[in-house]
């Protein structure tokens, strides 16, 4: 956004900056809180305090206060800002997504080592994990935490000196002695519970990628909180046809006599599909487009579809009774 651009707006901004930040105690708190906000909306690739106040004609001192010591309450601003996102977006789902940022150094928060899809190869990075109230037409973060790796946890050090190096690096970042190592989906159910349960925003359909869906216990922490959900999972994972039938061995008479089990092996799902053959799928319009064309002048993006009704094969999901695994569908392109 131009400044001039900027200063068209610049009513609805103080407006919704004052709706965000209208708890804070202080008028000079609401008032640099607002400034960041528009340094964030105005043009420039470095968001960073200093070239975000040249452009803003300000100190930086003053953005950099207001978020790194100023004391006002980040889960309120949350707060607010989901609940305007309920009633402007009113959305239909919530997705769960995870966004990489690119590090220099060693000494940000919970900044590790590994594969960075940002950049195409290994380095230094950190992750976020957000929940976001989403429609065709719009999206809005509404919660959101630090992906705290097992590298940053003195819980999970290998000896005594690890366990140094890594307080010594807590401390320096300020990181409360409460925050552990969580995998990404165990946060993400964190989030869902505290914008459903403690923020009262109505649920909505969980959408994810595999990165997500690929474990069972956040796909099983879902059923228990009553959440519906569309899943991306690995075409290599597991399950059963929804017909398979646990059965009983016959009991020889020595030991505990056998349980219900499948007998026959889980398949992986590229298999199940691929097996259902062309026939059972259907084509389906699932978006316009921009290139039209005199064939297609909707710009319709369509492509075939399949549904099976399948059983996720894992260890780490509860049978019933009867041996069976729960059912669910299966939606493959």
């Amino acid at each position: 956004m131009t400044p001039e651009e900027m200063a068209r707006v610049r009513p609805v901004i103080e407006e919704f900056g004052a709706s965000m930040f209208g708890g804070f105690a202080r008028r000079d708190q609401r008032a640099k809180g607002e400034l960041y906000l528009r340094g964030l909306m105005l043009d420039g690739k470095r968001k960073s305090m200093q070239p975000m106040a040249a452009r803003l004609g300000v100190d930086h001192q003053q953005l950099q206060q207001f978020v790194s010591t100023s004391t006002w309450d980040r889960v309120e601003v949350r707060r607010r800002l989901a609940g305007w996102a309920a009633g402007f977006v009113d959305p239909d789902a919530l997705v769960i997504d995870d966004t990489e940022f690119p590090k220099d150094g060693k000494d940000p928060p919970g900044v590790a080592r590994m594969h960075c899809g940002a950049l195409g190869k290994t380095g230094n990075r950190q992750i976020g994990v957000s929940v976001h109230a989403v429609t065709d037409w719009a999206s809005a973060a509404i919660d959101w935490r630090l992906f705290l790796p097992e590298s940053w946890d003195d819980e999970k050090a290998a000896d005594d000196e690890a366990d140094a190096g890594i307080r010594a690096r807590r401390a320096r970042s300020a990181i409360p002695d409460k925050v552990r190592h969580k995998e990404k989906w165990r946060l993400a159910l964190d989030m869902l519970d505290e914008v459903t349960t403690k923020w009262g925003l109505p649920q909505r359909p969980v959408v994810a990628d595999a990165g997500y869906g690929d474990a069972a216990e956040f796909r099983l922490g879902l059923t228990e909180r009553g959440l519906t959900y569309v899943l991306a999972v690995r075409a290599d994972a597991t399950a059963h046809r929804a017909e398979a039938v646990p059965t009983a061995a016959a009991w020889v008479g020595n030991g505990r006599p056998p349980g219900p089990r499948y007998q026959d092996k889980p398949v992986d799902l590229k298999t199940l599909v691929m097996n259902a053959g062309r026939s059972a799928g259907r084509f389906v319009v699932w978006r316009h487009g921009s290139k039209k064309s005199p064939g297609n002048p909707t710009a319709s993006m369509r492509s075939r579809f399949l549904a099976l009704r399948v059983r996720p094969a894992s260890r780490n999901i509860p049978r019933a009774a009867d041996g069976t695994l729960p059912e669910c569908w299966l939606l493959a392109e």
